[in-house]
């Protein structure tokens, strides 16, 4: 196990971040996980660490909104996510995760935009945003991109939430929906981490090490999902997609310029 005390004045606050995503609290805070952990050990062996600490998240979270879920939309996504992450195994020696970052940032920072013109357009008429209803090729394309994402970087949530939000779910359905949806993700991604030698002693026995903290910051997320309204959530979920387009961007171009 690592003993840096650096290392865990990082990663402590990384893995309660990503504990409040998972309960409910949308993407922004889960993609700080990562970089926060890469600040004392190197970016890839942050993502070593951490799948198997949104696995015990997953569990938490399962159980959590085992009542509030979707089948339709997981009828839809789960296929291309597996399709995804299969192309991300593929290619994994060859895409670079600032390219990744850069598109997927730029995605969604063109989603949000266009949700606020249909918003103001929507205002002007004087008429609440009217929900999608499912699209399933669209949803295979968001959903390969969301698991291909997910496996390169832990960073699928953008492209999940592309696809999901405007189908203006209660966001009870929608946080139960995208638990399960990342949670099939997240089991699949560990047969190819291990393939990639990803997992070792040293990983395995710090992820053990931060894990009890999972628990406390997945259900805190959840608490306050439940006591959300609709017309308060999806304009905070909009504003975390916005907020973690920002910061792909960054990233991407901060490793690519350097």
């Amino acid at each position: 196990m690592m003993t840096d005390p650096i290392f865990y004045a990082a990663a402590i606050p990384a893995v309660f971040l990503v504990g409040l995503s998972k309960g409910g609290f949308g993407g922004a805070m889960a993609l700080l996980g990562v970089p926060l952990m890469a600040l004392a050990i190197p970016p890839v062996q942050a993502a070593a660490i951490l799948l198997p600490i949104l696995i015990v998240m997953d569990a938490v979270t399962l159980w959590t909104w085992r009542k509030h879920w979707d089948p339709t939309t997981l009828k839809i996504m789960v296929p291309g996510a597996v399709i995804g992450i299969a192309i991300g195994w593929a290619t994994a020696a060859w895409i670079t995760d600032p390219v990744i970052r850069l598109i997927v940032g730029c995605v969604a920072l063109w989603f949000v935009v266009r949700y606020v013109q249909l918003t103001l357009a929507a205002r002007r008429r004087d008429e609440p945003p009217a929900p999608h209803g499912h699209q399933p090729v669209k949803g295979v394309l968001w959903s390969t991109l969301a698991g291909f994402t997910s496996f390169v970087s832990h960073a699928g949530g953008p492209p999940y939430q592309i696809y999901t939000l405007p189908l203006r779910q209660d966001p009870k359905t929608y946080t139960g929906t995208s638990v399960r949806f990342f949670a099939i993700v997240n089991a699949i991604k560990l047969a190819p981490y291990f393939a990639l030698g990803q997992f070792d002693a040293t990983n395995l026995s710090t992820s053990l090490a931060l894990a009890p903290i999972a628990p406390i910051a997945t259900l805190t997320g959840a608490y306050f999902v439940r006591r959300m309204k609709p017309e308060v959530f999806y304009p905070f979920m909009y504003a975390m997609v916005f907020l973690t387009s920002l910061k792909l961007i960054w990233d991407g171009l901060q490793h690519l310029l350097a």
